[in-house]
């Protein structure tokens, strides 16, 4: 049986998990002088125990900025307009900064895109991994943080003589897989991965997805995988929710999505796949996006999409379950 199988297997038994992570109805602005950017409108969606969701979609449909919103790291311009996020039954939305601060790394944690950007350059490992250690649990003993990082780096398959080194002595998918020793270093039950492979080559990519995968399993970890390789998403996720325009147009699990996309811009996306074992023509998304600011009436992908209706320009269709966890918000299937 493939990766992607044994996902497919995992996710049909999803109904009966436990949810950890719910989002409702979570809205998120920018302002401009000329009105208001809706970056994520009023998406829902929710993360099992254990569970890997694949967040996927072009540059700019709200991925980054949603799972933002999930910890509460939107800056100004951005603002929360709206929503719940629940985190084992906690409305993180609804916190003081003090107890959201003990919710973060200890409950929800971070792998940000780009760890060259993310490592402070003139503090060395030990450093930057023992800083959350220290305030979240305070207590601890220099020699027991030691060994906790220690641990850590072994776990995420790094050398013990990483501890001593600064950011500039570590090669790419090194510096990724701190940041990923960084992100499990208080075992939270919640994980957001940001594109954790976007700026790696190709054999660095799997290193970096094997090791989330290990981690994902020794821990037992949930984790909302953001990316845009969609073949990437096939192997390393359970399921796997669409955006556009801010918007969720589809969630299923991996293997129903590959197998049958419903939605048009699900299927132009895995069209997009290049095959090793046919040549065929690059299927590409033509047109624009519509202003963010004033979305039009009806169909978010309406002037994108190859088989609009003029039903699609008037009415907004909504995420409805048509198989069992296979949700789409498209009126071809109604």
């Amino acid at each position: 049986m493939t990766v992607t199988q044994n996902r497919a297997v995992e996710s049909e038994t999803s109904a009966a998990r436990e949810k950890v992570l719910e989002v409702k109805n979570l809205r998120i602005h920018y302002e401009t002088p000329r009105g208001d950017v809706i970056a994520v409108n009023g998406i829902n969606f929710h993360v099992y125990k254990g569970e890997t969701l694949g967040l996927v979609g072009e540059s700019g449909c709200g991925k980054s900025t949603a799972t933002a919103g999930i910890l509460r790291l939107v800056q100004p311009p951005g603002r929360i307009v709206d929503g719940e996020v629940l985190l084992n039954g906690v409305d993180l939305l609804k916190l003081n900064e003090s107890e959201l601060r003990q919710k973060r790394w200890r409950d929800a944690s971070l792998i940000p895109q780009g760890a060259m950007n993310s490592l402070n350059p003139v503090m060395k490992v030990k450093e930057q991994i023992g800083d959350g250690i220290t305030t979240h649990e305070p207590g601890m003993s220099r020699q027991a943080v030691k060994e906790r990082i220690l641990e850590l780096l072994t776990l995420v398959g790094l050398p013990s003589r990483v501890y001593d080194l600064y950011p500039h002595e570590l090669s790419g998918g090194m510096k990724q897989r701190v940041c990923i020793a960084m992100g499990i270093a208080l075992n939270p039950s919640m994980i957001i991965a940001d594109e954790p492979t976007s700026a790696l080559d190709v054999v660095v990519q799997r290193v970096v997805a094997q090791t989330l995968l290990d981690v994902k399993k020794k821990l037992g970890v949930s984790m909302i995988l953001i990316g845009h390789d969609m073949g990437l998403q096939a192997q390393l996720v359970d399921r796997i929710a669409v955006m556009y325009a801010g918007n969720i147009v589809e969630i299923a699990p991996v293997r129903s999505l590959f197998e049958e996309p419903m939605h048009p811009y699900t299927q132009l996306l895995i069209a997009s796949i290049p095959s090793i074992k046919e040549r065929k023509p690059l299927k590409i998304t033509e047109g624009l996006t519509h202003d963010l600011r004033n979305p039009p009436p009806g169909c978010i992908f309406q002037f994108r999409c190859p088989q609009v209706m003029e039903h699609c320009r008037k009415i907004t269709p909504p995420l409805r379950e048509l198989k069992p966890e296979h949700y789409v918000a498209c009126h071809l299937y109604e």
